[in-house]
């Protein structure tokens, strides 16, 4: 406990710099700003700004996503309550009661409720972060090139198998990932494969190219031909007496608001998950328990705190296994892990021993975001909505030249500009098709690392397969992603059975 007490004063040491505290702010005005606009999200966002942060140390650009990411948990749920336009996914659910508190003239409550539990719920789960972050680096560094491999394909089965969609597209998005991985260098024998003698793509599909275009170009290209439109704004304005009746209800919520925040964490800490389910969870739960289940939906203010909190405490979970096993738990954090990458630094146990001001600064800043994001969503409301007025068609052009722009910085060539623009299509295939990005991106984040730990551990045991099973930590891994990868066969299976008989 002290040994994490005294890391977090080292990271607040790195956090409170004058530079960081810039970045950390910068970084929250514009997840905000992105969490506003419909087409946008936290994802989004972060790829985005991936070229420019390359520009700073990786502590401030660390910072910078940190404050970003909570920016953007808050700025989606504003326009979730006020126009029914949820900024982000995550926040599709606080729409159910939050827009109709809105329509009654309830939007300061339904704000501020949202803020204030979005806000404690988080804090409550960074401190659970900080320390549970320690202790499982520490037993990680125990793991092999075996343990490695069991742990990611433990992360391919949690996209499968509690991703909410279909199981065979989701192990499909993964398997593209993976095959795009594959492009380039062999990683062993240093042999070109998969590149049909094109030159351009024998450095590989890069990251930045992949999350750039899928999620942003793609994500503009699905908003544009929807033609997305604010219909009727509802304006309001948080004053201190909202938040302090907002904290009084709350406490009447506590089971909801501890339910939601302890199942939003765990849900967050398994690998590819991510907020976004962790929010319909929440809410569901709330309504399961709750002894009138028929005001939901119907403009009640627990019906904002359950997703909040559980999407706040989601987001801050799904970084733990990205920082102590390199690991994304959520899309947000696989862009994030795409960025260590980048920076040179190898996500993992050994971050936090050989990088300590980059982990614990990193830590250090989600308590400055936090404050940071709950005071500029609560009382400069009016301000982020006027983001909407900017007709969407200008929006749409000025983002699509940001990606591009981003994806260029990659290597400074055509080719990439063109790699950009196909998985645009790609990502925007996707949507339409409705398979999940998510195990794509995921597939290309972790790709290289899964390649690399299955064929080491086969050089170690000589080609012999039974080094994944012999191995208790290796073996108890592949259980659990079996049983992921089978939940939703069984649970399938119990309901046709409930149905008919």
């Amino acid at each position: 406990m002290w040994e994490s007490l005294s890391d977090l004063a080292f990271g607040l040491s790195v956090a409170l710099t004058i530079p960081n505290l810039i970045a950390g702010a910068g970084g929250v005005i514009a997840g905000t700003v992105i969490g506003v606009i419909p087409a946008l999200g936290p994802t989004q966002g972060a790829a985005l700004f991936l070229p420019i942060i390359f520009k700073v140390p990786p502590e401030t650009g660390l910072i910078f996503l940190s404050g970003l990411y909570m920016g953007a948990i808050y700025g989606g749920s504003a326009t979730s309550i006020l126009f029914n336009i949820p900024g982000t996914p995550m926040a599709v659910a606080s729409a159910f009661d939050g827009y109709p508190m809105a329509l009654k003239g309830e939007a300061p409550r339904a704000l501020a409720g949202s803020a204030v539990s979005a806000f404690v719920a988080g804090t409550v789960c960074i401190v659970m972060f900080t320390f549970f972050a320690r202790p499982l680096a520490e037993y990680a560094l125990t793991w092999g090139p075996p343990e490695y491999f069991s742990v990611l394909i433990l992360a391919y089965g949690a996209l499968a198998g509690l991703g909410g969609g279909s199981v065979l597209k989701a192990i499909m998005a993964t398997l593209a990932g993976l095959i795009f991985t594959t492009v380039g260098i062999d990683i062993v024998t240093g042999t070109p494969r998969v590149t049909f003698g094109l030159v351009p793509l024998l450095a590989g599909i890069k990251f930045l190219v992949v999350v750039v275009g899928a999620f942003g170009v793609g994500e503009l290209l699905r908003a544009g031909e929807e033609n997305i439109m604010v219909k009727g704004a509802v304006m309001a304005r948080v004053s201190w007496r909202d938040v302090a009746g907002a904290v009084r209800e709350m406490a009447g919520y506590w089971k909801t608001f501890l339910r939601s925040t302890i199942t939003g964490f765990w849900i967050g800490v398994l690998p590819g998950t991510g907020a976004t389910p962790a929010s319909f969870v929440g809410y569901g739960l709330a309504k399961r328990f709750s002894k009138n289940p028929e005001k939901f939906g119907k403009g009640d203010l627990e019906g904002v705190v359950a997703p909040e909190s559980a999407a706040a405490s989601a987001e801050v979970g799904s970084l733990l296994p990205l920082v102590t096993l390199g690991i994304p738990g959520s899309p947000t954090a696989a862009v994030i892990l795409g960025a260590l990458m980048i920076w040179g630094l190898q996500p993992g146990p050994l971050l936090m021993k050989d990088h300590p001001e980059v982990v614990w600064g990193f830590i250090a800043s989600m308590y400055v975001a936090a404050v940071l994001s709950v005071v500029l969503n609560l009382f400069f409301i009016p301000l982020w909505t006027q983001i909407l007025r900017i007709p969407f068609t200008v929006q749409v052009p000025l983002i699509m030249l940001l990606c591009f722009i981003g994806g260029y910085t990659e290597n400074n060539t055509l080719p990439t500009m063109w790699m950009v623009l196909l998985f645009g299509l790609v990502g925007f295939l996707f949507k339409k098709l409705n398979y999940p990005l998510a195990p794509m991106v995921v597939g290309v984040v972790l790709g290289e690392d899964t390649e690399t730990a299955f064929r080491q551990s086969l050089i170690i045991s000589q080609g012999d397969f039974s080094i994944f099973l012999a191995r208790p930590t290796s073996l108890v891994l592949l259980l659990g992603a079996l049983a992921l990868f089978l939940y939703p066969v069984v649970k399938s299976y119990q309901e046709r059975r409930a149905r008919f008989g």
